[in-house]
Protein backbone atom coordinates (compact mmCIF):
# COMPACT_ATOMS: atom_id res chain seq x y z
CA UNK A 1 0.00 0.00 0.00
CA UNK A 2 1.01 3.30 -0.76
CA UNK A 3 2.83 5.55 2.16
CA UNK A 4 0.63 8.20 1.23
CA UNK A 5 -2.68 6.03 1.14
CA UNK A 6 -1.68 5.12 4.69
CA UNK A 7 -1.33 8.67 5.71
CA UNK A 8 -4.52 9.76 4.27
CA UNK A 9 -6.37 7.01 6.22
CA UNK A 10 -4.70 7.33 9.76
CA UNK A 11 -5.32 11.59 9.10
CA UNK A 12 -9.04 10.71 8.60
CA UNK A 13 -8.83 8.55 11.43
CA UNK A 14 -7.76 10.66 14.04
CA UNK A 15 -9.46 13.40 12.64
CA UNK A 16 -6.06 15.42 12.56
CA UNK A 17 -5.03 18.61 10.46
CA UNK A 18 -2.04 18.54 8.39
CA UNK A 19 -0.29 20.45 11.28
CA UNK A 20 -1.00 17.96 13.88
CA UNK A 21 0.33 15.89 11.21
CA UNK A 22 3.84 17.64 11.14
CA UNK A 23 4.06 17.93 15.06
CA UNK A 24 3.42 13.68 14.67
CA UNK A 25 6.19 13.80 12.73
CA UNK A 26 8.19 15.91 14.43
CA UNK A 27 7.51 13.74 17.67
CA UNK A 28 9.67 10.95 15.47
CA UNK A 29 12.53 12.95 15.00
CA UNK A 30 12.31 14.12 11.60
CA UNK A 31 11.85 17.89 10.13
CA UNK A 32 8.71 18.21 7.63
CA UNK A 33 6.64 21.61 6.59
CA UNK A 34 3.31 21.75 6.29
CA UNK A 35 3.61 22.44 2.73
CA UNK A 36 4.58 19.03 2.00
CA UNK A 37 2.31 17.16 4.25
CA UNK A 38 -0.34 19.04 2.57
CA UNK A 39 1.27 17.12 -0.60
CA UNK A 40 1.07 14.18 0.99
CA UNK A 41 -2.31 14.41 1.36
CA UNK A 42 -3.65 14.86 -2.32
CA UNK A 43 -4.70 12.15 -4.54
CA UNK A 44 -2.27 10.68 -7.02
CA UNK A 45 -3.48 12.59 -9.94
CA UNK A 46 -3.79 15.92 -8.04
CA UNK A 47 -1.30 18.24 -9.61
CA UNK A 48 1.23 19.12 -6.40
CA UNK A 49 0.83 15.31 -5.52
CA UNK A 50 4.09 14.27 -3.37
CA UNK A 51 4.87 10.88 -2.38
CA UNK A 52 5.68 10.16 0.95
CA UNK A 53 9.16 8.30 1.60
CA UNK A 54 9.78 5.42 3.11
CA UNK A 55 12.03 7.73 6.08
CA UNK A 56 9.05 9.60 6.50
CA UNK A 57 6.17 7.43 7.07
CA UNK A 58 8.91 5.63 9.48
CA UNK A 59 9.13 8.93 11.32
CA UNK A 60 5.43 9.22 11.53
CA UNK A 61 4.65 5.83 12.64
CA UNK A 62 7.53 6.56 15.42
CA UNK A 63 5.71 9.48 16.31
CA UNK A 64 2.19 8.06 16.03
CA UNK A 65 3.57 5.80 18.77
CA UNK A 66 4.96 8.75 21.02
CA UNK A 67 1.78 10.72 20.19
CA UNK A 68 -0.77 7.79 21.77
CA UNK A 69 1.65 6.41 24.61
CA UNK A 70 3.52 8.74 25.26
CA UNK A 71 7.30 9.11 25.04
CA UNK A 72 9.78 7.54 27.51
CA UNK A 73 12.99 9.99 27.74
CA UNK A 74 15.26 7.02 28.93
CA UNK A 75 15.42 4.36 26.24
CA UNK A 76 17.16 5.26 23.58
CA UNK A 77 15.87 5.72 19.94
CA UNK A 78 14.66 2.59 18.27
CA UNK A 79 16.44 2.66 14.65
CA UNK A 80 14.21 3.02 11.22
CA UNK A 81 12.51 -0.06 10.30
CA UNK A 82 13.30 0.36 6.41
CA UNK A 83 12.12 -0.43 3.93
CA UNK A 84 8.77 0.33 4.83
CA UNK A 85 6.47 -2.87 4.44
CA UNK A 86 2.82 -3.17 5.30
CA UNK A 87 3.71 -5.85 8.21
CA UNK A 88 5.70 -2.42 9.73
CA UNK A 89 2.71 -0.24 9.15
CA UNK A 90 0.61 -2.84 10.85
CA UNK A 91 3.05 -3.87 14.39
CA UNK A 92 3.30 -0.06 14.47
CA UNK A 93 -0.38 0.73 14.49
CA UNK A 94 -1.28 -2.27 16.85
CA UNK A 95 1.83 -0.62 19.21
CA UNK A 96 0.02 2.99 18.86
CA UNK A 97 -3.51 2.01 19.83
CA UNK A 98 -1.96 -0.84 22.39
CA UNK A 99 -4.03 -3.21 20.61
CA UNK A 100 -4.08 -7.39 21.60
CA UNK A 101 -4.65 -10.38 19.22
CA UNK A 102 -8.44 -9.89 20.19
CA UNK A 103 -8.49 -6.99 19.49
CA UNK A 104 -6.89 -7.17 16.14
CA UNK A 105 -9.22 -9.73 15.02
CA UNK A 106 -12.12 -7.69 16.16
CA UNK A 107 -11.37 -4.89 14.18
CA UNK A 108 -10.88 -7.12 10.88
CA UNK A 109 -14.21 -8.88 11.58
CA UNK A 110 -15.81 -5.44 12.11
CA UNK A 111 -14.18 -4.77 8.68
CA UNK A 112 -15.70 -7.91 6.88
CA UNK A 113 -12.53 -9.18 6.59
CA UNK A 114 -11.69 -12.02 9.02
CA UNK A 115 -8.71 -13.81 9.53
CA UNK A 116 -7.35 -16.96 11.62
CA UNK A 117 -5.10 -16.90 14.60
CA UNK A 118 -2.08 -18.14 13.12
CA UNK A 119 -2.76 -15.98 9.78
CA UNK A 120 -2.91 -12.86 11.77
CA UNK A 121 0.47 -14.25 13.90
CA UNK A 122 2.41 -14.79 11.16
CA UNK A 123 2.25 -11.18 10.30
CA UNK A 124 3.87 -10.19 12.96
CA UNK A 125 6.73 -12.73 12.32
CA UNK A 126 10.16 -11.93 11.99
CA UNK A 127 11.44 -11.53 7.93
CA UNK A 128 12.62 -14.80 7.19
CA UNK A 129 10.79 -17.18 9.64
CA UNK A 130 8.87 -20.28 8.97
CA UNK A 131 5.77 -19.02 9.07
CA UNK A 132 6.63 -15.48 8.12
CA UNK A 133 3.60 -14.11 6.09
CA UNK A 134 3.60 -10.79 4.06
CA UNK A 135 0.59 -8.82 4.93
CA UNK A 136 -0.93 -7.59 1.27
CA UNK A 137 -2.59 -4.28 0.64
CA UNK A 138 -5.89 -5.91 0.94
CA UNK A 139 -5.56 -7.26 4.55
CA UNK A 140 -4.09 -3.75 5.32
CA UNK A 141 -6.45 -1.29 4.12
CA UNK A 142 -9.52 -3.49 6.05
CA UNK A 143 -7.66 -2.82 8.95
CA UNK A 144 -7.58 0.62 8.61
CA UNK A 145 -10.90 0.83 7.45
CA UNK A 146 -11.70 -1.69 10.93
CA UNK A 147 -9.56 1.02 12.86
CA UNK A 148 -11.26 3.96 11.74
CA UNK A 149 -14.98 2.20 12.71
CA UNK A 150 -13.84 1.58 16.14
CA UNK A 151 -11.97 4.44 16.63
CA UNK A 152 -14.77 7.27 15.38
CA UNK A 153 -17.09 5.43 15.79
Amino acid sequence: MMNNDVLRSIRYMLDISDAKVVDIIKLGGYDVTKTQVTAFMKKDEEEGFEPCSDEIMAHFLDGLVFFKRGKDESRPPLPLELPMTNNIVLKKLRVAFELKEEDMHAILKAAEFPVSKPELSALFRKAGHNNYRLCGDQLLRNFLRGLTLRTRG
